[in-house]
């Protein structure tokens, strides 16, 4: 798997929540022993989305169809994790390019003092 894929992840709701099966979108891969990537949780659940930091993917986008995602749904910046290979249960699909890096510069641009 690599970035930009949408990914089946054992991943709680909340920190604490039961956890299972959930969409999410493989960020970057990251060095070390511990976790192998960092993902960013996927929800259909619309009425949180935070503009400008979300990322919203639809019908009649460029690249819904390779996502695999069944309905609209939100790319959450805000819900990430470090995942280890055993956490990744399976590929979805993916996103075009340009999505990602939007997601990232959003990320950097938060991260940056």
């Amino acid at each position: 798997m690599k970035p930009g894929d949408v990914v089946l992840a054992r991943l709680p709701l909340i920190v604490g929540g039961p956890i299972k099966l959930r969409p999410a979108l493989l960020l970057v891969s990251l060095p070390g022993p511990y976790q192998i990537a960092l993902l960013c949780g996927i929800s259909t659940r619309l009425h949180n989305i935070v503009p400008g930091w979300d990322e919203l993917i639809k019908p009649g986008d460029a690249d819904f169809v390779s996502s695999k995602l069944l309905k609209t749904s939100v790319i959450r910046l805000a819900y990430l994790r470090g995942v280890t290979a055993t956490e990744m249960v399976g590929l979805i699909g993916h996103i075009d390019q340009a999505r990602l890096d939007r997601l990232r510069q959003h990320l950097s641009d938060h991260l940056r003092p």
